[in-house]
């Protein structure tokens, strides 16, 4: 388990290219795998590409595809799951990009939102679901603060920190009211009251990348939850594991 966070962070969604790029509230699964590779030094999509010029079979990029098993606990510390998000506008200066349909020389404006100050707990499930010498490399690699390429959230200017790391024991449960971390609302019946009477209510939703396509490596989605909202029926929702007052779901 380890605390990740930045002074900003963007993660782009793919449904509008046109003149704004927004970004998810939160790190998505498949941005934290991109994350965790990198620290080991796993390929990512240019090497993909690169392989597939030279008609190298390959299904996915190599992080994804030693990782895409393990399971991963997302909570964010926004307020009430939200953080602060801006938009900013800056040139592109890179040569192929100011150049207008016949070539002509032209100034590209980026508009991008990114988050502000996001910070979240993240915890790495060990129940054997991807090779046991990665996930003992991910374990040493977090532990004893080292990387093989620098972790970013979402965009390589958008430094990462990684703090607060440590090995936790953690009880799976079935006995619960609520969950305190991103879980799959679809899996659940969420009540109309919070589980603490004493609360303001806060609801979370959000469509996020949970895995990549097999045939076109795009993003497969799952609609997230987070809230204070009481758990009133469980639809098959699994891996739910308790840690000190909280109760944490792995997808």
């Amino acid at each position: 388990m380890f605390k990740l966070s930045g002074r900003t962070a963007f993660f782009r969604k793919p449904d509008v290219n046109t003149g704004v790029y927004f970004t998810y509230n939160n790190i998505h699964k498949v941005a934290l795998l991109g994350l965790l590779g990198a620290v080991i030094g796993l390929e990512g999509y240019n090497e993909q590409y690169v392989r597939s010029k030279k008609n190298i079979d390959v299904q996915y990029p190599e992080f994804y595809e030693k990782l895409k098993n393990l399971k991963i606990s997302i909570t964010p510390f926004g307020t009430k799951g939200y953080f602060t998000k801006k938009i900013q506008v800056f040139n592109n200066t890179v040569g192929y990009a100011n150049k207008d349909k016949d070539m002509n020389p032209c100034n590209l404006v980026v508009h991008e939102q990114w988050l502000e100050n996001p910070k979240w707990q993240i915890g790495l499930l060990n129940d054997n679901s991807i090779d046991k010498d990665i996930y003992e490399k991910l374990k040493d690699y977090l532990l004893n603060r080292k990387c093989v390429y620098i972790p970013y959230l979402g965009k390589n200017n958008h430094f990462a920190q990684i703090e607060d790391v440590k090995v936790v024991n953690i009880k799976e449960t079935e006995d619960f009211n609520h969950i305190d971390s991103l879980f799959e609302e679809e899996l659940v019946d969420i009540g109309d009251e919070p589980f603490d009477e004493e609360e303001d209510i806060f609801f979370f939703r959000e469509y996020s990348p949970c895995s990549l396509n097999k045939d076109h490596n795009y993003y497969e989605f799952k609609k997230l939850c987070y809230t204070n909202l009481e758990i009133v029926k469980t639809n098959g929702i699994k891996n739910i594991f308790q840690y000190r007052d909280e109760n944490l779901a792995f997808y």
